[in-house]
């Protein structure tokens, strides 16, 4: 098994955090994992995107041209790495802010509402960790137990009062995810 996966958007939206998440999911799953970073200088609201990889196999090399997965949060993401999904893959995206939306035959297509459903539950920080929950139904690559420990391992202790709202942002992201009608 191994999955290579990009998720893209712009900085704030917890894509790096999503990263993180994964790449501790996959450790607590003895799984080898390559998570790689890459944002501009302006980091809040400029682009963000980052690159994992989990494997039962050793991976060779962390970087990464054409993808499994890909997690699509702005339009600049779609518009970047749309074709960069490779035949038979997986393309994930919240339809907030997306006005030209993916055409490919090739690959599987899902929706996920997260921004709206995260406004109507009153907590826009919760955004992130819905999409990783409607990532996981479609791609389960690790398991949840160890998805919720990867969160733990990730959230700085401060934040730890925030795990039980979190872990069931990913439940309900699960739920929320929808695949995607062709045209």
């Amino acid at each position: 098994m191994k999955e290579e996966l990009i998720i893209a958007g712009f900085g704030g939206q917890g894509v790096l955090s999503m990263g993180k998440i994964l790449a501790y999911s996959g450790v607590m799953q003895n799984y080898e994992v390559s998570w790689m970073p890459s944002y501009g200088p302006e980091m809040r609201g400029g682009t963000a995107n980052v690159t994992v990889m989990i494997s039962d196999r050793p991976i060779s090399s962390p970087i990464a041209h054409d993808y499994d997965t890909a997690i699509i949060l702005n339009q600049q993401s779609m518009d970047k790495f749309e074709e960069r999904v490779k035949p038979g893959g997986v393309l994930i995206y919240d339809t907030n802010g997306i006005v030209r939306h993916p055409v490919r035959k090739d690959i599987r297509i899902y929706t996920i509402d997260a921004t709206a459903e995260a406004a109507r539950m009153g907590n826009s920080r919760l955004f992130n960790t819905m999409i990783l929950g409607g990532y996981l139904k479609v791609r389960p690559v690790v398991t949840l137990e160890n998805v919720f420990k990867g969160l733990e391992k990730s959230l700085p202790e401060r934040a730890h009062k925030s795990l039980p709202a979190n872990q069931e942002a990913i439940r309900i992201g699960m739920g929320l995810i929808k695949e995607h009608e062709a045209e």
